[in-house]
């Protein structure tokens, strides 16, 4: 009785060793972004790695770090180029400190609407132009996917209405040529400013606008300190999705082409879940008494940007005029 215990306990550990053998490893990847896990970064963390954990059978697995844990965005971008990170969501207007050419995903009103943005985020050869640009302007890390947070707005203590309201202001922006052209055009003073420093610095008055998504400013509640939200919709929240070329380098042509077809389906299905959570997350700050001004008169900003468009993706480069025009072609 006995002997047939133990060998039936050898057996076992024999086809354990064997199964263990043929087994993939599975392997732990970083995937780092700056807001909390609540925007729509986290809704295409998820459904990047859900859809890479299925490709993979469980042996490529994402761990997310929201909420900047591992770094602000330029930094983190500089640590994946390096290879210490293995995956980042950057704002295309920070992915524009490597390639500044990707300043044109943050024109003023390139994008007519939510329903545009969507079909543009969505569209192939948009997502193709954008990683034939990274790919020829940046070293050590490459784009796989695009996605989106929305169309953005402004929020201060006061209502803009119209351009007009915003002469003499201080605006935080992104450090893009974009940005330093535009909102000085609408007659604003432009201020920069890492992210993680807006909120203190809307309380305290070092600036009286910060502009961003809907849900960016619900879920780092930015409505305490700035408690107007004017829909002025004056350019998109975009994102890009990178990964290092060292883990890329490393990955076997299948394990390859399991992360392109996850970034896909990011590129495919993100958008339009991003734009449904601006508009519940509106709901909730009617809900908590946030005024929102629907009625902005784009019309003036408008007249100042649309000269701009072809003038900023020319000076821009060849990359930035041939997504210009790819966008603006979608209906």
């Amino acid at each position: 009785m006995i002997a047939r215990s133990m060998r039936a306990l050898v057996a076992a550990a024999a086809m354990l060793f064997v199964t263990g053998a043929g087994a993939q490893e599975v392997k732990h990847y970083r995937f780092a972004y700056d807001q909390p896990k609540i925007t729509g970064y986290g809704i295409l963390g998820d459904i990047f790695a859900e859809k890479l954990k299925a490709l993979s059978k469980g042996t490529m697995l994402i761990d997310q770090y929201p909420g900047a844990q591992l770094g602000q965005e330029p930094q983190v971008l500089q640590l994946v180029k390096a290879g210490d990170i293995e995956f980042c969501i950057s704002s295309s207007a920070n992915a524009a400190t490597l390639s500044p050419q990707a300043g044109v995903m943050s024109m003023h009103f390139l994008f007519r609407s939510e329903d545009h943005l969507i079909k543009a985020m969505a569209d192939p050869a948009v997502a193709s132009a954008v990683k034939a640009m990274i790919s020829d302007t940046v070293q050590g890390a490459h784009v796989i996917a695009l996605a989106t947070l929305g169309l953005r707005n402004m929020y201060s203590k006061r209502e803009i209405k119209k351009v007009d309201d915003m002469k003499g202001l201080k605006v935080r922006v992104q450090a893009t040529p974009t940005e330093d052209t535009m909102f000085p055009a609408y007659g604003a003073q432009i201020v920069h400013m890492p992210f993680g420093s807006v909120y203190t610095s809307l309380q305290t008055g070092v600036v009286d606008v910060a502009e961003n998504g809907v849900n960016v400013y619900l879920a780092n509640k930015h409505y305490e300190v700035a408690p107007v939200l004017s829909m002025t919709e004056h350019e998109a929240n975009n994102s890009l999705v990178w990964i290092s070329d060292k883990l890329w380098n490393s990955l076997t042509p299948e394990q390859q082409g399991w992360v392109q077809a996850a970034a896909d389906e990011v590129n495919r299905t993100q958008p339009a879940k991003a734009i449904e959570l601006e508009h519940q997350s509106q709901v909730k700050l009617k809900a908590i008494g946030v005024k929102i001004v629907p009625d902005v008169d784009k019309s003036g900003f408008i007249a100042i940007a649309n000269p701009y468009l072809d003038k900023l993706a020319k000076d821009l480069g060849p990359h930035a005029e041939k997504i210009k025009d790819l966008i603006r072609a979608i209906n």
